[in-house]
């Protein structure tokens, strides 16, 4: 199989032991199984690839035409999550091939992309680490964020100035984690370290090239 990557669900993070003795934290993923849902060329599309869905326990219920007609030519039912692969041109990847976990074994080196926490509205102490001021003697100076500008000179706040604001549920990518465990009975893969995202998060693991 070409495609160097599948699309999984985080579970969550336990710990597992080492031959040594050593307990290391880990993540627990539900990777796969995936399939080819259309497959890109150079010709047709300008680059060559693979776009892949994962085949999920629960029915996909909100169906648009445009959806079911995209499924409906590669002649699978429908996928929640659908994510893109590079492969090279001229691999042997068709429409309908199932990639599952066993892609992977122990000692691989993966990165993880997925879609952090959210956290909602957040001051500077939280969001950027300001330290703030003093917490006793009458200060009334705690989590503020100080001086933001000049007032005379440009009397404006400049771009990029560090506020308050949104913070989390931003795309991240977790590079060179390794896998401890494959079972691929059950589409379980654990890697060593943590990943982005919650519980039951959606993920998309590369696998790194030798």
């Amino acid at each position: 199989m070409s495609v160097q990557g599948i699309i999984g669900r985080k579970v969550g993070m336990t710990q597992v032991y080492a031959e040594d003795g050593r307990a290391i934290p880990v993540t627990v993923i539900e990777a796969g199984p995936c399939v080819v849902v259309q497959r890109k060329s150079k010709a047709k599309d300008g680059y060559s690839g693979v776009q892949v869905g994962l085949v999920e326990r629960r029915k996909v219920k909100k169906v648009t035409k445009a959806m079911k007609g995209h499924f409906d030519k590669a002649g699978i039912p429908p996928c929640r999550v659908v994510k893109e692969f590079p492969v090279e041109e001229g691999a042997e990847v068709k429409v309908g091939d199932k990639i599952s976990v066993e892609l992977f074994a122990p000692g691989d080196s993966v990165s993880v992309t997925g879609l952090s926490k959210g956290k909602g509205f957040q001051g500077v102490v939280k969001r950027h680490h300001f330290r703030g001021g003093a917490a006793t003697h009458g200060s009334m100076f705690h989590r503020a964020p100080g001086s933001i500008g000049a007032s005379a000179f440009p009397s404006r706040v400049l771009k990029g100035m560090r506020a308050g604001g949104h913070m989390g549920a931003d795309r991240v990518t977790v590079r060179n984690l390794t896998v401890v465990r494959v079972d691929a009975g059950n589409n379980i893969m654990v890697l060593n370290g943590s990943v982005p995202g919650a519980g039951g998060g959606y993920l998309v693991i590369h696998k790194k090239k030798a």
